[in-house]
This record gives structure tokens, C-alpha cells and sequence, in this order.
């Protein structure tokens, strides 16, 4: 049994901890990374294969050569990792290490314990001691979370934290189609297990969890341009998933293969 993290990366070469992960890999043989350079105009690519090179039967890397956003780079690792047998569960962390991976691996530990689908981390619960968030990214938060709030019709507190993981059976069904946002796919995730488990069931099967630490990196890739597309996209979303009933249909395929023509190579050293 394994887990594999998926950490979409873009232009991130000054601001990885290559040392971290490549500590994690070597200490943690139950994991597998996977890299997904979506992309990057830097040198980020050359950074995640010196990495690979110190722990490469448990690095990969998935090489996109056009930026294609955080939906499509974690949808692509998804893809590959699914591809890997031994691996039973799926999640994903942000490459700036916001969430680190004794959180994370807090995650697994209660996704395998009580037997859930998904289990995800939320910077909204308990004293919050550990969080550290900038003003501005502070009011947007709030104002996001209740446009979501909204759209969702379920009660959970943080959608949008980069660390979630899942169990194997159900990856087809998140990921089985292309997202309709670079950036809140997060929100899409959790209408799409809606609509599989119904309304109902869906609260019983996921855990919002919360995290001990998670700390805003600055050099953030969304920026003020995106941000301010936040309202327009969450439309978008509602409209597809919750008005016309046009999103993810249930996907029955469990061999799990996704159309990605910009995934140019695949490199893994087992």
C-alpha cells in the first residue's frame, strides 16, 4: 500500500525546498511524489530531475510543456499515479509546502482509519494558532468561502486548501473529465462527489480535518488578475453543476484514462 502526493509546480525553482522533499521520499518508501511541471518558464524541470535523481523509484515527474493551470496539472498526476498499481490512495499538496507533510500524513492516517472517500485539510477549524494568512488574502477568503457556501449547499468551512487526499476507488469519479476552472477546481471536486453520492451521503463519506500548520508563501501564482475573476468562474460553476445540471457526469470507466494532449513525457524510475 502506498500513497502518492501530487505537487503541481510553476515556475517554482526559487522557492521549492528541494531538501524537504527529497528527505520525505528517501524516509517515506509508502509514498510516491509526483511532480507535474506545468509549463514553467524557469528552471524549474531541471531542479525536480536533480531531485528525482536522489530518490527515483519513489519521484516522478510529469512533464507538461504549455501552462495549463492547477486543475489540469493535478488532473494529469492524477492520471498517472492511478496508472500505479500498488498506490491506494491519491492526494495533492502545493509545492510551496503551505501544508506540510505531517499534516498531510495526518490526512492519510484518517482516510485509511475510518474508512472515508476523501479527507481533506481546512485552515477554518480549531484555534488556528498555526495559520498565518496576509490581510488581503484574509477578506478575499471570507468573501469566497460564502460565494462557495452558496453554491455548494453543504456545510463545509474551507474548500480551497491545496491539501486533500483521496481513496483510489473514487479518483475516476473527481477526475474523470477536465475542470472548468484553472484555479477552483477544488469547488468542482466536491459537486462532482455530490452529484455521485447524493447530498445526503457525501457528508458521510468525506472528513474535513483540520491542519496544525498551513502559511501563505508569498509569490503566490494567483494573482490580482485572477483573483478578481474569482466572482465570474464561481458562476460558471454554479451555473454548469447546479442550474443547467451539465457537469461531471457519473464516470463508470475504472481504468481510468484521460485525454491530455499537452502531457508530453512521463519519466519514473520504477
Amino acid at each position: 500500500m502506498k500513497t502518492g502526493i501530487i505537487i503541481p509546480c510553476y515556475n517554482e525553482a526559487n522557492r521549492i525546498d528541494q531538501q524537504a522533499f527529497v528527505d520525505f521520499a528517501i524516509s517515506h518508501q509508502d509514498y510516491h511524489l509526483c511532480f507535474v511541471n506545468d509549463g514553467s518558464i524557469d528552471n524549474t524541470n531541471d531542479i525536480l530531475e536533480k531531485m528525482q535523481w536522489k530518490s527515483p523509484y519513489n519521484i516522478s515527474i510529469v512533464d507538461i510543456k504549455k501552462n495549463a493551470g492547477k486543475a489540469a496539472a493535478v488532473r494529469s498526476g492524477s492520471q498517472y499515479m492511478y496508472g500505479i498499481p500498488e498506490i491506494t490512495s491519491i492526494g495533492f499538496i502545493d509545492a510551496d509546502l503551505s501544508t506540510d507533510f505531517r499534516d498531510f500524513k495526518d490526512l492519510v492516517k484518517t482516510l485509511h482509519r475510518d474508512e472515508k472517500l476523501m479527507v481533506f485539510g481546512s485552515r477554518n477549524m480549531g484555534t488556528g494558532a498555526g495559520i498565518k494568512r496576509d490581510l488581503m488574502r484574509n477578506l478575499l477568503s471570507k468573501f469566497i468561502k460564502q460565494f462557495i457556501g452558496m453554491i455548494l449547499g453543504l456545510p463545509i468551512r474551507d474548500t480551497q486548501c491545496g491539501a486533500k487526499v483521496f481513496k483510489r476507488e473514487i479518483v475516476p469519479f473527481v477526475y474523470g473529465k477536465s475542470f472548468l476552472s484553472r484555479w477552483l477546481f477544488d469547488v468542482e471536486i466536491f459537486l462532482r462527489l455530490k452529484k455521485y453520492l447524493g447530498k445526503e451521503k457525501v457528508m458521510k463519506q468525506i472528513v474535513e480535518q483540520p491542519l496544525m500548520r498551513w502559511v501563505h508563501v508569498d509569490d503566490s501564482k494567483l494573482g490580482m488578475k485572477d483573483a478578481l475573476k474569482i466572482p465570474f468562474n464561481l458562476t460558471q460553476i454554479w451555473l454548469n453543476y447546479a442550474v443547467t445540471n451539465t457537469g461531471n457526469p457519473v464516470v463508470v470507466d475504472h481504468d481510468f484514462t484521460i485525454a491530455a494532449p499537452t502531457l508530453s513525457t512521463q519519466r519514473t524510475a520504477a
